[in-house]
């Protein structure tokens, strides 16, 4: 759209965005003569006759793909989820396995040339199931604006007797009409205009083989779907093209005459392509007489003999395009048993016809529903006609804290929130949804580690790759390449990882009651933990508070928040020591530089160059022997050797994982970094005590509190409450509050 200029008058902006319209409506070729549908169809026949099915699958590849890397190595992820055409808002979080499951049930259809079956999306409530749909379908609405995206139905024209004389009630005459055809003509010169709710592609008005012929010129890997292939007009189109035809005497291009072709765009609002059908409705296809209509009574006498009928319903609205059926099996069996038919053989029938569809059905279930169908006797016979895609819970906390970062602002809470919010509610919910491992489903070495994994660990392994503490190289390693075999353990099991704990809309509640808490002038992870041990009470509420607890503290729900309240202990104890500028956190990473360089030429046997004096030395065995014991390494001689090697051997498998990338540190030894800081911090732990006191009592009662403090502890006071904000998000209410946490717990 062009500029406004604010000295327009209100009529010259009206006539402009009038010129825009009007420019607008030329360009996207809103209509058109039969004849130019066809020139079209014969330059991009993979574009004009695609079926439902190879819409949904372009829409997918439109986007484009990215790896997502996790432990368990990449995911393709489709940027159509991420909401791309509307900046991304109410877009989905995670469920890339999901999405590669759809799309490959998709493509299927596709290589088959038929939609023949429902997928059935299952899983817990608030798995994410509708925004999955949500998202698809928003995408189709985009994609049907875009010129690769244009979908054409078409109409019935019938000029006044003003342009036409004699023939068949309404003449043979064209004067007027532009190029022979009635699709441009002005509206005061037609008497009649019949469209199609079935929105048949305009193709299906040629012979089949004609459609064969231009069909056979698409591009390589095309695969024309039974829709276009082998289908036909509608029963009602179907009747005025014959009645045409035979006025006509057999003149197949005065038949096209009447035929405008016309862009539609898909709307779920509009229910265009795109229709969403909740538990409490029948959806059904139902036909009304039209030649009863005394709006059509304009119809020339050739028509008027004939018992047209208008469809509509779900199925007919959502026609060339996706119809949703939301919690499906809330419905009694009866009300949808015609699904069996009507997703195999793509056809409904109706009072005086059958109508044959060309559409994408998807459902969506939770798991509860699911099972008590799998119990009917007539489950077999639609399990045959349904695509079964499981939609768990996320495992990956890291996952899980986008959820809420994006949904739990500062605009929809009307308070700072604090960092760390949506990870302590995040870390929490996965940990209620660990599901114990079975050691004997693993070979003997790999199952003991996997016997000793607690719900954190698993959750650690899930989210970051990292392994439990206590494991040597080899261990590490084992566990590590094992993450994938671990996810998917239970996948066989009716009572799936991912299938039970608790639900992101239960999560999302709990930050937003935290969010209303008084006592709390931001939204804090302190009031999160508050809301949490309200919540664990209500037992008879929420399904997974009802699991047994097991051995290894799983389903333990009412203790995991203290887990998590202690790791979150140690989130803020790093943030609030790293503010303080004590020491910079590259010098961690230089003094393991050092120690990696000289053990690598240690391992290999190799002098090194002193940097100082320039000289060829052995490895500093001072320099690798004060860091391994910071690290809480053996000293011996064999246990040295054994440490040095399992570093060399961590390096070179994480370089295997990322060639030509520089070997990060902090990345692959998180946990001796964290040794580090903590040694670090330990020969300081008066001046960092101290320096929290002084910080309190600024946040508590100004600058002017500290007058009798020296100024060097001053500047730290400053320079820590600075990194705090600036650094991790902290305003003065969080930050007063996250000390004082820290003083009581940590620092007394």
């Amino acid at each position: 759209m062009a500029s406004v200029d604010p000295a327009d008058t209100p009529r010259e902006r009206l006539a402009r965005l009038g010129g825009e319209f009007k420019e607008s409506f030329a360009r996207n070729k809103r209509v058109m003569s039969f004849e130019e549908f066809f020139a079209l169809l014969s330059a991009s026949p993979a574009y004009y006759a695609r079926s439902a099915a190879q819409y949904l699958k372009d829409v997918f590849d439109h986007y484009g793909t990215e790896d997502v890397r996790t432990p368990r190595g990449p995911l393709r992820r489709f940027k159509l989820f991420d909401c791309p055409f509307d900046d991304g808002r109410d877009r989905l979080i995670g469920q890339e396995e999901v999405q590669n499951r759809v799309y490959r049930v998709i493509s299927n259809f596709v290589r088959e040339g038929r939609t023949n079956k429902l997928i059935l999306m299952h899983g817990p409530n608030g798995s994410a199931k509708s925004t999955f749909v949500s998202c698809l379908v928003r995408a189709l609405e985009h994609y049907s604006t875009l010129d690769e995206g244009a979908l054409y139905r078409f109409n019935w024209i019938f000029p006044s007797q003003k342009l036409t004389r004699g023939g068949i009630g309404f003449g043979g005459g064209t004067e007027g009409a532009p190029g022979g055809s009635y699709a441009y003509l002005d509206e005061t010169m037609i008497d009649a205009r019949l469209g199609d709710e079935l929105r048949d592609n305009p193709s299906l008005l040629l012979p089949r083989r004609v459609r064969k012929e231009v069909l056979s010129s698409a591009a390589p890997g095309f695969v024309p779907s039974d829709y276009i292939l082998h289908g036909d007009l509608g029963h009602k189109n179907k009747q005025i093209f014959e009645a045409l035809l035979s006025a006509y005497k057999g003149d197949y291009l005065k038949v096209l005459r009447h035929v405008q072709v016309e862009r539609f765009y898909i709307s779920r609002r509009y229910r265009d392509g795109a229709v969403t059908v909740e538990p409490q409705l029948a959806v059904d296809a139902r036909a009304r007489q039209l030649t009863m209509d005394r709006s059509l009574a304009a119809l020339p006498p050739a028509l008027q003999s004939l018992s047209l009928y208008e469809y509509s319903g779900e199925l007919v609205d959502a026609n060339r395009g996706l119809i949703e059926y939301s919690d499906l099996l809330k419905r009694p069996l009866e009300a949808y048993k015609y699904l069996l038919g009507t997703v195999e053989q793509s056809r409904v029938p109706v009072d005086n016809t059958i109508l044959f569809l060309d559409t994408v059905f998807i459902g969506s279930s939770n798991e509860s529903h699911l099972a008590v169908f799998k119990e009917v006797p007539e489950f077999q016979s639609f399990k045959g006609r349904m695509e079964l895609i499981r939609v768990p819970y996320i495992l990956d906390y890291t996952v899980e804290e986008r959820i809420y970062r994006e949904q739990i602002r500062p605009g929809t809470v009307g308070k700072h929130v604090a960092p760390h919010t949506a990870r302590v509610a995040a870390m929490w919910a996965v940990l209620t949804r660990m599901r114990k491992p079975l050691p004997e489903k693993y070979p003997k070495p790999l199952g003991d580690l996997v016997a000793r994994l607690n719900p954190l660990d698993k959750a650690e392994l899930y989210a970051s790759g990292r392994v439990p503490d206590g494991l040597n190289s080899d261990q590490a390693r084992e566990l590590q390449s094992s993450i994938e075999r671990i996810w998917g353990e239970s996948d066989a099991y009716p009572n799936y990882e991912g299938r039970s704990g608790a639900s992101p809309r239960e999560v999302k509640t709990l930050i937003l009651n935290a969010g209303q808490n008084a006592r709390f002038p931001c939204v804090t992870p302190l009031a999160v933990f508050e809301e949490m041990d309200e919540l664990v009470k209500n037992v008879s509420v929420y399904e997974f508070l009802k699991q047994e607890p097991l051995p290894g503290g799983y389903h333990e729900n009412k203790k995991f928040i203290q887990t998590v309240r202690d790791r979150y202990l140690d989130w803020v104890d790093d943030e609030v020591r790293s503010s303080m500028g004590l020491v910079e956190e590259k010098q961690y990473g230089e003094l393991f530089a050092r120690y990696v360089q000289h053990v690598s030429h240690w391992v290999k046997k190799e002098k090194l160059r002193n940097p100082v004096t320039g000289r060829m030395e052995d490895p500093d065995e001072d320099l690798m022997v004060d860091v391994e014991k910071t690290l809480g390494a053996p000293t011996t001689r064999l246990a040295a050797e054994e440490v040095r090697r399992d570093v060399i051997a961590r390096i070179g498998a994480w370089s295997i994982d990322h060639p030509n990338q520089k070997p990060d540190y902090a990345v692959v030894f998180p946990r001796q970094f964290q040794l580090l800081r903590d040694a670090y911090f330990e020969l300081r732990t008066k001046l960092v005590k101290k320096t929290a006191q002084d910080l309190l009592v600024f946040l508590a009662d100004g600058a002017g509190a500290l007058q009798s403090v020296d100024r060097e502890s001053r500047e730290r006071v400053e320079t820590t409450l600075t990194n705090l904000k600036e650094r991790y998000g902290y305003c003065d209410h969080c930050a007063r509050e996250v000390v004082s946490y820290l003083a009581r717990r940590h620092y007394a």
